[in-house]
């Protein structure tokens, strides 16, 4: 067992981090922990040489999962930023240890992050994601399920905001214009914003809305869906998203993320400043908007017609 990860944990908590958040570190830092008694090494003793040796583990199809049970193993290989974030948790524990002068048997700078191959950002036509949007309203067979996925999905793409953010929205978070508070990623306070179409099938949904749960989107299947404590969940509205496309047949992989994607996309072909669109996202660093402002082919093929100095 890893020394202090207790302590370590409620420091996280402590110091404002998501429970999502320090979910994931624990889970994270578990899987070193459990490499570590599998292979009988004393965490004081670890050093560069083990650190490799468990990246290699992480690296390789026969690790074992927290889920799975010898002989059971993970047969499917991680990525190189599934990998990152479990050594930047470590990262982040070897610092705590640091700063509160206990024992730490490696420089948290030892950790060396594996190189990640950019992949050239893919958003759907315009048309597509018009049509995936669309597509509860043909598609459901239930008209209370059919407006409240056409709601969700007019107002990720409204918006920009991101999933997690959805599915936590509670109905006092949006006023009678359309503006909605988010408290983001990063506990990041900022508003998005209903278009008049989001406005109208989100007030759509209101209407049939019967549900005594603070959540604004909530299941109407299971039992005592409509406590207050439920909401829709992540999965739910990505296995539908995932529904919607196949039968469309949109080649471009597409998700709810797609759709904050391709709204920060097709605003930034429109014209739109990366200031503003960095405000509407919610993002710290405006590094992180240039890679949606970026991602439109359209865009700089515009860009480069309009600009060349030997265009003519």
């Amino acid at each position: 067992m890893l020394l202090y990860l207790d302590d370590y944990l409620l420091y996280l908590k402590t110091n404002n981090y998501s429970d999502e958040t320090v979910y994931n570190y624990e889970r994270d830092l578990l899987i070193f922990s459990n490499y570590l008694d599998k292979n009988s090494i004393n965490f004081n003793k670890i050093n560069k040489k083990e650190v490799e040796r468990f990246k290699a583990y992480l690296s390789s199809h026969d690790r074992q999962t927290l889920r799975s049970q010898p002989p059971f193993s993970s047969q499917k290989k991680l990525l190189a930023r599934s990998i990152n974030k479990i050594l930047s948790a470590i990262r982040s524990y070897l610092k705590y240890l640091i700063d509160m002068d206990y024992i730490c048997p490696v420089a948290p700078e030892a950790i060396k992050l594996l190189k990640t191959t950019k992949k050239h950002p893919q958003v759907a036509e315009l048309n597509d994601l018009v049509k995936l949007i669309e597509s509860p309203t043909n598609l459901e067979k239930n008209k209370k399920i059919s407006v409240r996925n056409r709601a969700m999905l007019e107002i990720l793409f409204s918006t920009g905001m991101r999933i997690s953010e959805l599915i936590n929205l509670r109905l006092n978070q949006i006023d009678g214009s359309g503006k909605i508070f988010i408290l983001g990623k990063g506990k990041k306070e900022r508003f998005v914003y209903l278009t008049p179409r989001a406005f109208k099938y989100l007030s759509e949904y209101l209407q049939n809305r019967e549900s005594d749960s603070n959540y604004l989107f909530i299941p109407y299947s299971g039992l005592n869906a409509s406590k207050q404590n439920k909401k829709i969940s992540a999965n739910y509205l990505q296995m539908k998203i995932k529904k919607y496309r196949e039968f469309l047949r949109i080649n471009v992989p597409t998700s709810a993320h797609s759709l904050r994607h391709g709204f920060a996309t097709y605003l930034a072909e429109s014209g739109a400043s990366a200031v503003a669109i960095q405000i509407l996202l919610g993002h710290e660093s405006l590094d992180t908007t240039t890679r949606y402002v970026h991602a439109s082919d359209r865009y700089a093929e515009k860009t480069h017609q309009d600009f060349h100095p030997l265009k003519k």
